[in-house]
């Protein structure tokens, strides 16, 4: 079985690593990332991981699984997406200090010509961010390519006071579900 990764994302592929996938192909999508204000969070997450698996994926090769992924942060009804530069990333930072946010993250499986696609939401709560501290952060070059303008797995822990959700979701790939879907189409990651 080959199984394609449609996302360039350094985290998804080594959460998929992680698990040890074998014949792991990654190829990322190349169409533009277009967001849709009339579709609520988790169908927009669902529709932009639809349009990378469906870009990538071979038409009906049974024997080939690609996962299309696209992860969000929201804020206030708002979608925050990778921060347009360092500004952007310092203004992204300071909405999310001290306060609670929601990351979601869609998932589309496709296998043959059967499509799963799937919303996964995890509640994260900052800390209090001091100026000097989204500065330092921002310096380490860890918010640029990121929703949100955080990565929970690197320096960005230190911000997460709780979880309350999928912690790989916030990573950018709900594990969980994933294996999930990949088991109704017939792959077993164990």
């Amino acid at each position: 079985m080959r199984i394609i990764l449609a996302s360039g994302s350094p985290r998804r592929r080594e959460l998929l690593e992680m698990l040890k996938v074998k014949n792991l192909e990654i190829i990322p999508a190349k169409g533009e990332e277009k967001l849709h204000p009339e579709l609520s969070p988790d169908e927009l997450v669902k529709e932009l991981s639809r349009c990378k698996a469906a870009e990538i994926a071979p038409a009906g090769e049974e024997d080939t699984v690609t996962i299309g992924a696209d992860t969000i942060v929201v804020l206030d009804g708002k979608v925050m997406g990778k921060p347009a530069g360092e500004a952007d990333a310092a203004r992204m930072l300071r909405s999310l200090s001290g306060r609670s946010h929601t990351v979601y993250t869609g998932v589309t499986v496709i296998r043959g010509d059967k499509v799963l696609s799937r919303a996964e939401e995890t509640t994260v709560r900052f800390r209090p961010l001091s100026e000097s501290e989204i500065e330092a952060y921002i310096r380490t070059g860890e918010p640029m390519d990121k929703a949100g303008a955080y990565g929970a797995q690197g320096y960005a822990s230190l911000f997460v006071e709780a979880l309350d959700g999928d912690f790989f979701n916030v990573m950018g790939l709900p594990l969980c579900t994933l294996g999930i879907m990949l088991k109704e189409l017939g792959v077993n990651l164990i």
